[in-house]
């Protein structure tokens, strides 16, 4: 089988219920007619298109399908023609709108007032007509009525009517609108919580409140027996299960039984835990998104799935201690391929960790790009590695590292097996070649699952992940009495000698994926050095991405009122609505949670 057979590249597809979010775009003008509006028309609807094109042609939604903008019908120069873009808005499925003009204008009449639409204005640097002037009222304006806009104002003077977009406002065009729009994706959508709480983790005891509130989400639950059922009555595609399982004897490698000889499964056994393994990824994959083949087969209910942009399976104990574990499910499910070809990843938590199933999705809504689940297990300082390794740790590694590892749902991208300009890197899938995608599965080997901790069996993924990669770890924490705050911890991964990892690898579970993760340091507070960044972190697990994408990040969590308790984002890349310099300009970190607290989590109170 060729390279094209084992991995045929799927396009763009929209797996949710309802069209993707489109970014609206509202010209404004000086609505004074005989003269001032008349000579601002071109001019205004011109930026507007500018705008328009220029984020069209340099955006792409998560799942790969192209980001539409809508333009307002006319120039917006009062409030009934602000009530006409927005009918229009509302018409064409717009999540976000974007003000632009060259010239003063009316504030409070041309405003967007919609309060679920996250807005930005940009107002044009400009000496002709001072479009600087009015950003500065609407701003003033959308701060008193409690609806945050995020300001976008030129750092050097353009000329009257020049169409080009300078670099500092491109980067503040697209930096808002990859988090609007990852805002308005996930509203109206679903977390699946398959099973219930894993070992009292406190990320798995899901909190409905949260998701309504913050994200304005739903919950969907469903028992873990829901999978015995369907295994059981065959409510899965037998054809594609047998097409699977063939994908997967030919193309991924088992490793050694690392159990000791009394704990390890006879070979029917294990060949029957992947059969279990393939069949529970079919069967999630449908609950998450649905299948129509199942209506075919007399089951409409299930075909329908959960319209689910996220999920977690919550696995050990009551489920692992008796039926194979979810790794294979959980891995294969957030990787970029499968037995149907390279496609777009799907959301999904290990141990049904809800919250850092949560920093996975902003991840991959921002980038597109498959997630890493991991443990934040171990940091490892200079000393310790050379007392156990007799190796001295140099270049990025030499303050030490944080071990990412867990036996589940780390994309098997994440191996690094992807390149870009010769370096290792984790593309978004429609960037993914069939060379890649089998580079990723042939760095990966299955091992049988550690019996003692999974007594039911089942497989798990091992690879190491390539140093040299820019990386972003983030996670959300539920706090009594503050609620959600977010995480960031922007770095790099590491490589370490084969002998050395071989050495720290042994010393836990070596059938598991390893990320070695070295922070940037900024020398002060959490980031004083890589002892602090593991020391503050706020839970067990971490979401990775690839990429520095904090400053993205920042952005979303201010559109979702979720304070930051810790990020090392250089203070030039921040950029929130400019409400929050109102609490405190000189204290960024404490205007961003008295913001937040005040104008509290956009759906509601939490």
């Amino acid at each position: 089988m060729n390279l094209s057979e084992r991995f045929k590249v799927n396009p763009p597809a929209n797996r949710w219920v309802g069209p993707m979010p489109k970014v609206g775009i509202r010209p404004i003008i000086d609505g004074r007619r005989k003269g001032v509006r008349e000579s601002l028309e071109e001019t205004t609807m011109s930026l507007a298109r500018g705008v328009a094109a220029f984020l069209s042609a340099n955006l792409r939604h998560a799942n790969g399908l192209p980001v539409e903008c809508v333009i307002a019908d006319t120039c917006i120069g009062g409030a009934a023609e602000a009530a006409q873009a927005a009918a229009k808005f509302t018409r064409e499925g717009v999540g976000l709108s974007i003000s632009v003009t060259p010239a003063w204008c009316y504030g409070s009449e041309t405003m967007d007032m919609d309060p679920l639409i996250p807005k930005a204005v940009w107002g044009f640097n400009g000496t002709e007509r001072p479009g600087a002037v009015y950003l500065a009222a609407v701003l003033a304006a959308h701060n008193q009525k409690g609806l945050p806009a995020f300001g976008i104002y030129g750092r050097d003077v353009q000329d009257a009517g020049d169409p080009a977009i300078p670099e500092d406002v491109k980067e503040k065009l697209l930096r808002f609108t990859r988090a609007g729009l990852a805002a308005a994706t996930l509203r109206g959508k679903n977390y699946l919580a398959l099973g219930n709480v894993s070992m009292g983790i406190a990320g798995s005891q899901v909190d409905p409140a949260f998701f309504e509130s913050y994200l304005g989400m739903r919950i969907q639950t469903a028992d873990m027996s829901e999978f015995v059922r369907r295994m059981e009555e065959h409510i899965y595609d037998e054809e594609e299960f047998t097409r699977a399982l063939a994908w997967v004897k030919a193309n991924c490698k088992e490793g050694e039984d690392h159990n000791a000889p009394v704990r390890q499964r006879s070979r029917a056994q294990k060949d029957s835990d992947w059969e279990v393994s393939v069949k529970m990824a079919l069967i999630a994959r449908d609950m998450l998104a649905g299948n129509p083949h199942l209506a075919t087969i007399g089951f409409g209910e299930e075909a329908l799935g959960f319209n689910a942009i996220a999920g977690g399976f919550q696995g050990q104990r009551q489920w692992t201690d008796h039926f194979p574990n979810g790794d294979f499910m959980e891995a294969i499910l957030n990787s970029s391929f499968d037995w149907n070809g390279i496609r777009a990843p799907y959301i999904f938590a290990t141990e049904n960790d809800s919250l850092n199933g949560t920093g996975m999705l902003l991840g991959y809504l921002l980038t597109g790009i498959p997630q890493i689940f991991a443990d934040v297990r171990t940091y490892w300082s200079p000393t310790a590695v050379q007392r156990v390794t007799g190796h001295t740790l140099t270049g990025k590694a030499a303050n030490g590292f944080i071990h990412l590892i867990n036996s589940g749902a780390a994309a098997l991208d994440g191996s690094g097996q992807q390149t870009r300009g010769g370096q290792p890197v984790i593309k978004p899938f429609w960037e993914v070649t069939p060379e890649e995608a089998a580079r990723c599965l042939d760095v990966t080997t299955w091992y049988p699952g550690n019996t003692e901790y999974f007594r039911g069996g089942g497989w798990s993924s091992q690879f190491v992940t390539r140093g040299g990669m820019p990386v972003t770890m983030m996670r959300i924490n539920l706090v009594k009495g503050l609620g959600p705050v977010m995480q960031i911890a922007e770095g790099e991964t590491v490589d370490l000698p084969a002998d050395v990892f071989d050495k720290l690898n042994q010393r836990t579970d070596p059938t598991w994926p390893s990320t070695w993760f070295v922070p940037n340091l900024t020398g002060s507070g959490p980031f004083k050095d890589v002892y602090a960044v593991m020391n503050a972190w706020g839970a067990n697990h971490g979401a990775i991405s690839y990429g520095h994408i904090g400053a993205d990040l920042i952005a979303l969590a201010s559109i979702l009122r979720i304070p930051i308790s810790m990020h090392n984002v250089t203070e030039d890349k921040i950029f929130r609505p400019t409400a929050w310099n109102a609490f405190g300009a000189q204290d960024p970190m404490g205007a961003d949670y008295r913001a937040c607290q005040t104008f509290g989590p956009l759906y509601g109170r939490y």
